[in-house]
């Protein structure tokens, strides 16, 4: 019986501290084929979910070669993008379909 409370104190204690790990929630809009805001700071050493939201017609691709991300994002809609934890530094990403006009930075600082 004390083994039994013993495994299931210490099963317990894993998922609760493996469901506390920070999260991170930010946004940015694509709307005329840029991005709003164009320069993002983040914190460092945390899980992100970002919320990129297109405001514009036509779809438009959010991409980054640093994140290892890339996304279609349907016009008229919104998805969500997960990466993270990031190291203090500069992470750049663009609208693979209007690259000329769609073009943003994260930026995370010490």
């Amino acid at each position: 019986m004390d083994k039994l409370f013993l495994s299931l104190v210490l099963v317990f204690g894993y998922v609760n501290n493996a469901s506390a790990k920070e999260v991170y929630f930010a946004e940015i809009v694509i709307e005329n084929h840029k991005f709003h805001p164009n320069v993002l700071e983040l914190p460092k050493d945390v899980k992100v979910k970002l919320k990129v939201i297109n405001k514009d017609p036509t779809p438009e691709e959010f991409e980054s070669i640093e994140l290892k991300r890339e996304k279609v994002v349907s016009g008229n809609s919104d998805t969500i993008i997960s990466f993270g934890p990031l190291k203090p530094g500069e992470y750049k990403f663009f609208g693979e379909f209007h690259e000329e006009t769609a073009q943003g930075k994260i930026v995370v600082k010490e």
